[in-house]
């Protein structure tokens, strides 16, 4: 296992503050294995652009939203914490309804940044964006 502790998907939400963009999206954890997180959201009026499909920023937030938390999964918050600092869409094919997952996998977990291969798949896991995450790991300054 990847994770600093063994976490599931209603942990990882406690970890949320509410009143955020994951409320405003409808975002949320759905599965969380020994080395991967799945993350979703509605495909609705909250994630459209103007011609009715997916918005590309809605897809990255998915996106950043998974890796970030997944980064964050990996080390000691009470020591660190860990935020996006790159991020990479390649857009494929449009949706317009029902949910997007982001299924976040590690490509580098080292100690001061972290690469995430994140592929977000629609209801028929077809294919919809391939991304990649890069987080800066950060020491948490000393009280």
């Amino acid at each position: 296992m990847i994770w600093h502790k063994k976490y599931s998907p209603d942990a990882a939400m406690d970890m949320v503050t509410h009143k955020n963009i994951l409320d405003q999206l409808g975002i949320e954890f759905t599965e969380i294995g020994d080395d991967y997180l799945i993350a979703r959201m509605p495909v609705d009026e909250r994630t459209h652009q103007i011609h009715g499909i997916l918005h590309g920023g809605a897809t990255c937030v998915l996106a950043e939203t998974a890796g970030s938390f997944a980064s964050l999964m990996c080390i000691d918050p009470d020591h660190k914490y860990a935020v996006g600092s790159q991020i990479s869409a390649n857009h494929l094919r449009p949706v317009s309804s029902g949910y997007v997952y982001a299924h976040c996998t590690p490509v580098h977990i080292g100690r001061a940044k972290h690469v995430w291969d994140i592929k977000v798949t629609d209801d028929r896991d077809k294919l919809i964006a391939k991304c990649e995450l890069t987080c800066a790991v950060i020491d948490k300054p000393k009280n």
